[in-house]
């Protein structure tokens, strides 16, 4: 059954150059393989993250992706030193603390929210 595979994560972008220099110099992701149409990263496991070249985008500002981490304020200092933006919420069920709420959010150049989040008992 499906429950004993890996999964791939596919994300849009317009601009696949600027993803591929997103994902692989900001986030330090390895890049398996490329072609024209699409890079695919080595993340942890045996699991990868696809950028695909598209013509029209995300139109979805939910979360697309979520990277399990053993300490969420740990990865989120690392992406700000280098250059990526933590979002910051303040909304009904959910509000970040300096971008922080046991979870944190940043957008990828595609327009992909992307989180990151520590379980209690991972």
């Amino acid at each position: 059954m499906l429950s004993n595979y890996p999964i791939d994560v596919v994300l849009l972008a317009m601009d696949l150059a600027a993803a591929k220099d997103f994902y692989a110099d900001k986030l330090g992701l390895p890049v398996l393989s490329e072609t024209p149409g699409g890079v695919t990263f080595q993340c942890g496991g045996d699991t990868h993250l696809v950028v695909t070249k598209s013509s029209v985008g995300t139109r979805d500002e939910q979360t697309q992706a979520a990277f399990r981490v053993a300490d969420v304020r740990a990865e989120v200092s690392e992406l700000r030193r280098r250059g990526v933006q933590i979002e910051d919420y303040d909304m009904p069920g959910l509000q970040t603390h300096d971008g922080i709420a046991w979870m944190a959010w940043f957008i990828d150049p595609g327009k992909n929210g992307v989180c990151l989040i520590q379980l209690k008992n991972p």
